[in-house]
């Protein structure tokens, strides 16, 4: 059997190594509040690539200042910030991975001082800050913000950006009629929600030529919520902005009991790839060799994104080979304790 996991994926003129995707996962290590690269980052994503993950995708990164989950997030808001990005993409690329940044803004979700932006002034929760609902001026605004935030990435040198779609953060929010009440331009019936992703794509694509992702939540787990079928539709119409992968995880964008078990979302992932034909990528509790081959070789997805298993085991595509009886090349300098 030709096993997937460990075969190449290109998209546009970027080769992945392997199927095997580091999830973006926010460290909240930028100690001194200002959103700057820390050893820490240096050393976890380093790691992964010795490790040999095909592409590291680097945590949601805040295009504004107030639009970070909490002080400590990585943000990408200035060009005081490109050099530390540039750092860990030289580190991650010397061990031959791809390397992607997730960009990122909270909305309702963020937890700081001050002012929280929304589509609408609905608090995600009774104990979270109520938003201020965004004006024309402040979708611009933000809409402009991702664009530097893409320029920023190129210039530090990613090979891939990520749009972050899904949890219940901003776009989310504004995709999600149980977040968004707004009855102009940018509310109302689903093309109108999604005006706003429409508009980042677009602002994104105007600077950035490299492959493209956006991470959805493919499911809001609540009876008015959007559920899959919902998302073939808007990533159809990605698909024609020129997004080139869709990364399918789910909930966030309001209190939900989610049943959780091993590969939960994949379900989604297969909806969207079979639904809109544009390539998908498969998150949630995905941890073995076997399990991911399985998406794959079923055309489930065409990457698998993995999160927690890399936090627990950094050289989990060495795991996954010897799992499927494959060799995979190893760092010159762990050749002897490899095989």
């Amino acid at each position: 059997m030709n096993v997937k996991l460990f075969s190449p994926f290109t998209i546009k003129d970027v080769t992945f190594k392997n199927r095997i995707v580091m999830a973006p996962m926010c460290m909240y290590s930028s100690h001194n509040k200002d959103g700057h690269i820390q050893n820490w980052h240096r050393t976890h994503y380093t790691t992964r690539a010795v490790g040999q993950v095909g592409l590291i995708i680097v945590e949601a990164t805040a295009v504004t200042p107030q639009g970070r989950i909490s002080p400590q997030d990585l943000g990408i808001w200035s060009d005081d910030h490109i050099d530390g990005f540039k750092e860990i993409v030289s580190l991650m690329k010397e061990h031959g991975a791809k390397t992607g940044i997730q960009l990122a803004h909270a909305g309702r979700k963020a937890v700081l001082e001050g002012e929280i932006l929304a589509p609408s002034a609905i608090s995600f929760n009774e104990k979270m800050k109520t938003p201020k609902e965004m004006t024309k001026a402040d979708i611009a605004e933000t809409v402009e913000a991702f664009k530097k935030g893409a320029e920023r990435a190129a210039k530090a040198g990613f090979d891939v950006i990520e749009i972050h779609g899904a949890h219940g953060y901003l776009i989310n929010e504004f995709l999600s009629p149980l977040s968004n009440k707004r009855t102009d331009e940018y509310g109302g019936p689903a093309d109108h929600r999604y005006r706003f992703l429409s508009e980042v794509i677009d602002a994104v694509k105007s600077v950035w030529e490299g492959p493209l992702f956006v991470r959805v939540s493919a499911h809001d787990y609540n009876e008015d919520g959007l559920t899959p079928e919902d998302y073939i539709t808007f990533s159809q119409w990605m698909k024609d902005q020129g997004v080139d992968l869709i990364d399918v995880s789910s909930g966030g964008v309001a209190p939900a009991q989610i049943n959780v078990y091993p590969g939960y979302q994949v379900k989604y992932s297969e909806t969207i790839k079979n639904g809109t034909e544009i390539p998908t990528g498969a998150v949630g509790l995905i941890t073995t060799g076997k399990q991911a081959e399985e998406i794959l070789q079923n055309d489930r997805a065409d990457l698998v994104f993995l999160a927690r298993e890399l936090l627990r085991d950094p050289y989990w595509p060495r795991t996954a080979a010897k799992e499927l009886g494959v060799q995979i090349e190893a760092p010159k300098q762990y050749e002897r304790g490899w095989i």
